[in-house]
C-alpha cells in the first residue's frame, strides 16, 4: 500500500477513533452498544471503564480477576501486599503465666518502658 492511501486510512479510522479516546474512562450506553467490540478489547487489555446514563455513572466494565481466591484478587487490587516472609519467620508467641490477665502484663510492660 503506498504513502497517500495509508494516510487515508488512518484519517478515516481517526473519526471515530479520536472521538472515543477523548473519553477513554468514561463511555455512554449509546456509544458503548455502537462500538461494543472496541470497547471490549480494552477491557481485555486491562483497562476498565465506566458506562454513564444521561452523564451518570451507572456501571464499570472491567477485567475479570485473574485469581480464583479472595487473597490473590486482593493483591491483584492493590488492596493488600502479600507477606515478603513465610509465617515460620515470625517470632515464637510469648508464654503467659497462668492466671494473670493480659491486661496487667501490658501495664507493666507499659511501666517498664517509661
Amino acid at each position: 500500500m503506498n504513502q497517500r492511501k495509508l494516510g487515508a486510512a488512518r484519517h478515516a479510522v481517526c473519526a471515530t477513533m479520536c472521538y472515543m479516546a477523548a473519553r477513554a474512562r468514561n463511555v455512554g450506553v449509546r456509544e458503548l452498544r455502537q462500538n461494543l467490540s472496541v470497547y471490549l478489547a480494552r477491557v481485555k487489555r486491562g483497562q476498565a471503564l465506566t458506562v454513564t446514563e444521561h452523564g451518570r455513572a451507572v456501571a464499570e466494565l472491567r477485567p475479570l480477576p485473574t485469581s480464583t481466591d479472595a487473597l490473590g484478587r486482593l493483591v491483584e487490587e492493590g488492596r493488600v501486599v502479600p507477606a515478603r516472609r513465610p509465617p515460620s519467620a515470625l517470632p515464637r508467641p510469648l508464654r503467659l503465666p497462668p492466671g494473670r490477665p493480659v491486661s496487667a502484663l501490658l501495664d507493666e510492660l507499659r511501666e517498664d518502658s517509661i
